[in-house]
């Protein structure tokens, strides 16, 4: 019977450690970053730090952005400081490079004026079923030296119903303290985007839109656009989903080929305005889920019931030339 007791023992010993690796956990390295944990493996970082000790630490670390991982939480599928390719873009990111205050223009885009500056998380919950956590950044220029923007910037993790892996909300509440501002460029220079790791094979990115003919570099709010790339050998399927409370006329960028897109709003805040901003991000591996269960997960999150669109799927600009297609994919 001695060996029946090991193996109880065993039981007790293990079962509180297997419990810990189901469903979601957050573990923080403080000063650098938290990782969202999904039954034990790395969904998500967000990358906190800021460092201004040497222009190189200052230029890894001005502003923090979410890295979203592959399915076994190995490496992350988006990019991350240091990409050769337009290194400000980095994971799941928002910012605008022309920010209008006391009559000059500011680029918290590219980080030319200044830096995004975490400053400490006013919440942390993670259980079985979710995880969320809100970051107080602040939005600070160098010359003047100011905070223009107070940001509460709150992420929340579900597991997608499959084919989906991982569903990804995103609020951004945006205070104006000092002064009027207004959020302007264009939708290559603004909004809150996603960009994949810089060595995607840019000729097989392929996007999709919910709509017959779309022609994304002039059309306005999309409820949601889709996009596959491909990397390191695998492909990977993310939507963007618009909240309808977000600013209208909202265009989107949505056809470059090594893969940033995402929605581009505008606008203009008084002194002590909030604008706050809703999307919710579906991370899928392999190729794109069906029409209708993107329109589901958008139904979802908007909470209203909207059919099945007809749809685009467009090679992005540059990529290799395919026939558009305006049909349903069911």
């Amino acid at each position: 019977m001695r060996w029946l007791g090991f193996v109880v023992l065993g039981l007790l010993v293990l079962s509180p450690a297997a419990r810990a690796a189901e469903g979601f956990e957050l573990k923080d390295t403080p000063g650098q970053y938290l990782d969202v944990l999904l039954d034990g493996h790395i969904a998500a970082r967000y990358m906190y730090a800021h460092d201004t000790s040497t222009k190189e630490k200052r230029l890894e670390t001005y502003k923090p952005y979410l890295h979203v991982f592959d399915a076994a939480g190995k490496e992350p599928i988006t990019q991350g400081a240091g990409g050769k390719q337009f290194p400000h873009h980095r994971g799941i990111y928002i910012g605008w490079k022309k920010i209008a205050f006391e009559g000059k223009q500011y680029n918290l885009w590219e980080m030319a004026s200044g830096d995004i500056v975490h400053e400490k998380f006013l919440n942390q919950h993670a259980d079985a079923d979710s995880a969320t956590f809100t970051s107080l950044t602040h939005w600070h220029l160098n010359k003047p030296s100011t905070t223009i923007i107070d940001e509460e910037r709150t992420m929340t993790f579900h597991r997608a119903p499959a084919p989906g892996r991982l569903v990804i909300d995103f609020t951004s509440k945006l205070t104006a303290p000092a002064g009027d501002l207004v959020l302007d460029a264009d939708p290559e220079h603004g909004g809150v985007q996603y960009r994949p790791a810089g060595d995607i094979v840019a000729k097989e990115t392929v996007y999709e839109f919910p709509t017959q003919h779309a022609d994304p570099h002039k059309d306005k709010d999309y409820p949601w656009v889709a996009e596959t790339y491909t990397l390191r050998g695998h492909r990977y399927s993310v939507v963007e989903i618009n909240s309808p409370e977000n600013p209208t006329g909202t265009r989107w960028s949505a056809y470059r080929d090594y893969g940033r897109f995402g929605a581009f709003p505008k606008a203009t805040l008084k002194k002590g305005d909030t604008l706050t901003l809703k999307y919710r991000f579906l991370i899928a591996d392999g190729e794109l889920p069906p029409p209708d269960y993107i329109q589901n997960q958008a139904n979802a999150f908007t909470g209203h019931p909207t059919p099945t669109p007809q749809t685009t799927i467009r090679p992005a600009d540059g990529a290799k030339p395919t026939k558009n297609k305006s049909t349903p994919r069911k």
